[in-house]
């Protein structure tokens, strides 16, 4: 009864506080996150009184993991700081990984050329005038030696991003390790290995949906088998969120993925406890600070429900939802570049408190070109900055029970289910997918948000308002002039020094694995210590694989 009475008090006084504030002259008509969801005045007890604490909030380390996956937090372990690195030859992008670890980057990020994305060697005329300027080429077993001279492959986890030709890379940088005398075993890291995503929103895919799932499959079971600390997938909506996709929808199109990732694996034959804990899950963290930390928390929520009610896991790890976060790269602008060093440290501390494993930081010239040195150890202190002096890794989900983020992670996660039934009704994911349904959402959501922007009704400082005509400097990366000559070089004593005839002989047991059903990660382990090359391995999978010609959809 006297809850009963409070609540009455409450909702009367909300009321009339409500009257006495619309009376009130607001910068604007109505309010909405970057998604475009409304916003009210304020929130209170009333808007979270569906939400049950104990069975959808709880406590940290406890399921459903709203408020984090270990009890302790960052109390415990700081999240790993993991920079995305990657350019111009081999030798160039060995030097700023060691530069990085030096400066107290604790995990690596490998950023790989566009070559290298679509399964191409250097010397292919498709891939004239694109080497090393979006990340590292690597052609060969060779090239990996070289990235990763000197570095403690047995102490230190490696991400790679990587998709199409990922299960080709991962085997060089196996081989590579193996030549270290390092055990596989041993390895830790994570293979983004997201190929759905691809189709959905970058674009850089070789292999049909179908056979590129397969492969996906095949490095599931080999790391579930072979490399038990080895994240096989890192299933993306960073390149959802990139091309324009709300917060709702990149987490509704990422968990998708998820989930069909798990039955592939499960329709394989292995247990979902067996592989589940080392899936994990990449995201964007744009600018709108309270709704990506919503999403972050929705997240967790939703894995750790879907895996334990939908797929049976029965181990808690199973149930967890790791992640690494990205600061927006959509978010940046060649104006008035300083301002991107704000916007990255706002978009940092949201991932944070929203609980973040892995984080990469970018920095402030990446609109204009690769980072430089100094560009890049900028954007690592602003990540020890978050750590080590605001005093938010003190306290374990410190924004947990605020009354806007509870009800924005509910309502984000309504939206997200919603999507799931949206999804199933096409079909599934990959009917989805070819039918353009994911293509089509994001292009809505990007267009509305540009239209926002354009009609100034969504201010970007220093871009739409606040414009300055200053000048300011910006720091070029410079890279090696002789870099492509040199990388081809040493492909071409690849091809005239290796063992030709174990080589060709590697390729046609790629072919006959890849038109056959046996996993193909063993063969490809042999060609990588045979010296095959990239675009040779690739070549041949596309042949007993096919070519993926996205359909016209409208």
């Amino acid at each position: 009864m006297v809850v009963e009475k409070q609540a009455e008090s409450l909702a009367e006084k909300r009321e009339s506080w409500e009257r006495a504030a619309a009376a009130q002259t607001e910068r604007r008509p109505t309010f909405t996150s970057a998604s475009g969801r409304p916003l009210q005045r304020i929130y209170d007890p009333d808007d979270v009184q569906d939400i049950d604490y104990a069975t959808d909030i709880g406590f940290p380390g406890e399921y459903p993991f709203t408020r984090g996956i270990h009890p302790t937090g960052y109390r415990g372990r700081l999240w790993t700081i993991r920079m995305f690195t990657g350019f111009g030859t081999a030798e160039e992008s060995n030097q700023r990984l060691r530069y990085m670890l030096d400066e107290g980057e604790t995990g690596l990020s490998i950023a790989f050329d566009l070559p290298t994305l679509m399964g191409m060697d250097v010397d292919d005329p498709a891939a004239a005038g694109e080497f090393g300027r979006c990340g590292v080429g690597v052609s060969s077993l060779a090239d990996m030696e070289v990235l990763l001279a000197g570095i403690p492959l047995d102490s230190v986890s490696t991400s790679m991003t990587i998709n199409s030709p990922a299960a080709v890379i991962w085997a060089m940088y196996i081989a590579a390790a193996e030549k270290q005398g390092v055990e596989r075993a041993a390895l830790r890291g994570t293979l983004q290995n997201d190929i759905l995503k691809e189709y959905t929103a970058q674009n850089e895919y070789i292999f049909p949906p179908e056979p590129a799932m397969r492969l996906v499959t095949d490095t599931v079971e080999f790391a579930t088998h072979e490399l038990p600390l080895w994240n096989p997938i890192s299933v993306s909506g960073y390149h959802i969120r990139e091309a324009g996709a709300t917060a709702a929808q990149e987490l509704a199109f990422t968990l998708a993925d998820g989930m069909e990732y798990v039955r592939w694996a499960i329709d394989r034959g292995l247990d979902v406890d067996a592989f589940a804990p080392r899936i994990s899950f990449f995201f964007d963290c744009h600018n709108d600070f309270l709704e990506e930390i919503a999403k972050f928390r929705a997240a967790r929520r939703i894995w750790a429900r879907v895996m334990r009610e939908r797929f049976g896991a029965k181990d808690s790890r199973s149930w967890w939802l790791r992640f690494h976060a990205q600061t927006a790269g959509c978010s940046l602008y060649p104006q008035q570049p300083n301002l991107n060093v704000v916007r990255t440290a706002f978009q940092a501390l949201a991932a944070v408190l929203g609980g973040a494993q892995s984080l990469h930081t970018n920095s402030l010239d990446e609109a204009l070109s690769l980072p430089s040195e100094e560009a890049a150890l900028l954007a690592l202190r602003t990540q020890q900055i978050v750590a080590h002096e605001t005093g938010v890794t003190d306290t374990v989900d410190p924004l947990g029970g605020s009354y806007v983020i509870e009800r924005l992670t509910e309502d984000i996660e309504r939206d997200c289910y919603e999507y799931f039934d949206r999804i199933a009704a096409a079909g599934g994911v990959l009917p989805a997918l070819e039918e353009g349904f994911f293509q089509r959402e994001i292009a809505d959501a990007s267009f509305r948000y540009q239209q926002e922007v354009d009609r100034g009704e969504r201010i970007l400082v220093g871009v739409n308002d606040f414009v300055s005509e200053a000048a300011f400097e910006v720091p070029e990366i410079v890279f090696d002039p002789d870099g492509e000559r040199l990388h081809t070089e040493r492909l071409r004593r690849v091809r005239s020094e290796r063992d030709a005839t174990r080589a060709q002989a590697c390729l046609e047991r790629i072919r006959a694995a890849c038109s056959g059903s046996e996993n193909v990660m063993p063969v490809l382990l042999e060609a990588a210590h045979a010296y095959c090359t990239l675009g040779e391995i690739c070549g041949v999978m596309r042949e007993a694989l096919g070519e993926y010609q996205p359909a016209a959809w409208g």
